[in-house]
């Protein structure tokens, strides 16, 4: 038998700020799409996580991956997850294979280093990847309020190509669950990436 094909792979980072919800909605959606995923979350993702969530996920790539897996139906090497300093992985290289990024959510220390070009650890060097390769790049910060520092670093991200997309789930929808909210905002990162899905009508459907 000839090796699974899936659709493009989309690169899913989640960093340490509330809403680790919505990142993990979105690699389920992504896995219904027939995506391939490839996934990082970070150590204080990983705390966010145990505090919002039952997930129970662990920290080492390999067994990720696989409790993923069973989490979102995915099929085998579907999902791929790669460490903090897994610099071989093919999000790390402008030469790897090109891939769509969403950090989500994104933590305003992300989003700073992502702006000033840090690349400490593999999410933002993955990320200044995407902004040197002019590849796809959408963070959503969950963060309130927010200060001159924060909005500084928003502006000169978008100016760089990238695309912020907050965390502020939308009413006109009439959302009865708090599932509701989050897929209004995970239709919303889809609609970006052009993928298609049944979470939300599009406006006017």
């Amino acid at each position: 038998m000839g090796e699974t094909v899936f659709q493009p792979p989309v690169t899913v980072a989640i960093t340490g700020a509330s809403g680790a919800q919505y990142g993990l909605r979105l690699i389920e959606a992504l896995v219904a799409a027939d995506h391939a995923v490839w996934v990082m979350i970070s150590k204080a993702a990983h705390l966010v996580i145990d505090t919002e969530t039952d997930a129970a996920l662990p920290a080492r790539p390999e067994r990720l991956a696989v409790a993923l897996a069973e989490r979102c139906g995915a099929r085998a090497g579907q999902i791929r997850c790669f460490g903090r300093e897994d610099w071989m992985a093919p999000v790390a290289s402008g030469s790897g294979a090109p891939s769509s990024m969403v950090i989500c959510p994104c933590s305003t220390g992300t989003l700073s280093a992502v702006a000033t070009g840090a690349s400490n650890n593999l999410i933002e060097r993955a990320a200044d990847v995407a902004l040197k390769e002019r590849r796809q790049l959408i963070l959503v910060p969950r963060e309130t309020p927010l200060s001159a520092i924060h909005l500084e670093h928003m502006l000169a991200l978008t100016r760089m190509g990238a695309v912020i997309l907050p965390a502020a789930p939308g009413f006109y929808h009439r959302p009865a669950t708090v599932n509701d909210l989050i897929d209004f905002i995970v239709a919303r990162i889809l609609n970006q990436l052009t993928i298609e899905h049944r979470l939300l009508p599009r406006w006017g459907e």
